[in-house]
C-alpha cells in the first residue's frame, strides 16, 4: 500500500492507496508544533479505525507547502512505517515540461495537481483552480506543459482578513446566502465573499481562454470547490481527489511505472 500526503498550510490530507484504488482518506488541520510521533500516532487511529494494518505500507509520497513540516514526516515515515519517503522536490520526475522563469518557485502542490490532472484528462488542454489557502490557477496544454499560471488570496484567507480587519464585521460560514442582497451582515458578507470569488474564477479563466485561443477544460478541487463551482459554468469538473492522484502518479512515476 501507499500513503500520500498533501500538506498544506491550513489541512493535511492524506490517503492509502492499494494499487491505483483510494481505500480511505482523511482530512486534519495542519499544526507546525506537532511531533513526529504525534502524527504517527494520529495515523496509526486512522488505521485502527479503517481496520488497515500500518505493516502492509511499503511506501510513503509528501507533498509539502510547509517546509517546518517535511522533516517531522521524514522521520515519521521512517520510525513508524520504515519507509524512506519520496518528497515532491524541484528534480523529481513529474511527466511535465516546466516552462517556468524558474522552474524551482513553481509550489509542490501545483506541481502535483497539474499531474493528477494530466494523467485523468490526457492529451487535453487543461485549467486546474485549487481552492485552498490561497487559490492557484495552473495551465497545462495538451503536450503536458506547464505554462503557469496565477495565484490568489484564498476564500477562507480573505473572510477571516475581513472579520480581522473590520471590528464591527463577524467570521462567517462559508455557505451560499439565499440571495445576492442581504438582509443583514452575515448574509451580506455571504453574498459579497461567495458571489465575489465566484466573479474572479471567472474573470481569470475567461482571461486565460481569451490568452491562449483554444479550448481548455477547467478541472477544480480544494475544499470549497464545489461550493463555488455550482454558482458558475466556467468550472467543467470538481476532483476532490485530484492531488491525492496525482501524488499516487508521481510515485509510480518514480518507480518507472509511468512514462
Amino acid at each position: 500500500m501507499i500513503l500520500v500526503f498533501d500538506v498544506g498550510n491550513t489541512n493535511i490530507v492524506l490517503g492509502i492507496y492499494q494499487g491505483e484504488k483510494l481505500i480511505n482518506h482523511w482530512r486534519i488541520m495542519t499544526n507546525v508544533q506537532r511531533t513526529s510521533d504525534e502524527y504517527g500516532m494520529f495515523i496509526y487511529s486512522f488505521f485502527k479505525i479503517g481496520g488497515l494494518n500500518t505493516r502492509d505500507v511499503n511506501a510513503i509520497v509528501v507533498s509539502s507547502v510547509v517546509p517546518s513540516l517535511v522533516t517531522e514526516l521524514v522521520w515519521m515515515a521512517e520510525k513508524y512505517f520504515s519507509c524512506k519517503a519520496l518528497l515532491v522536490s524541484p528534480g523529481i520526475k513529474t511527466g511535465l515540461a516546466l516552462k517556468y522563469e524558474n522552474p524551482r518557485e513553481v509550489g509542490a502542490d501545483r506541481i502535483v495537481n497539474a499531474v493528477g490532472a494530466v494523467h485523468k484528462y490526457p492529451a487535453q488542454n487543461l485549467i486546474i483552480v485549487d481552492f485552498g489557502t490561497a487559490t492557484t490557477f495552473c495551465v497545462v496544454n495538451d503536450k503536458a506543459e506547464y505554462l503557469g499560471g496565477a495565484i490568489a488570496p484564498g476564500i477562507v484567507v480573505a473572510s477571516e482578513a475581513l472579520a480581522s480587519r473590520a471590528a464591527k464585521l463577524p467570521r462567517v460560514e462559508m455557505i451560499k446566502p439565499k440571495s445576492i442582497i442581504g438582509k443583514n451582515t452575515i448574509s451580506s458578507m455571504q453574498a459579497g465573499i461567495i458571489y465575489g470569488f465566484v466573479g474572479q474564477v471567472e474573470g481569470i479563466i475567461n482571461r486565460i481562454k481569451k490568452e491562449m485561443q483554444t479550448e481548455l477544460k477547467v478541472i477544480a478541487t480544494g475544499g470549497l470547490a464545489e461550493l463555488i463551482a455550482k454558482e458558475t459554468d466556467s468550472i467543467d469538473i470538481v476532483d476532490d481527489l485530484l492531488t491525492l492522484d496525482g501524488l499516487r502518479v508521481i510515485y509510480d512515476i518514480n518507480r518507472g511505472k509511468n512514462d
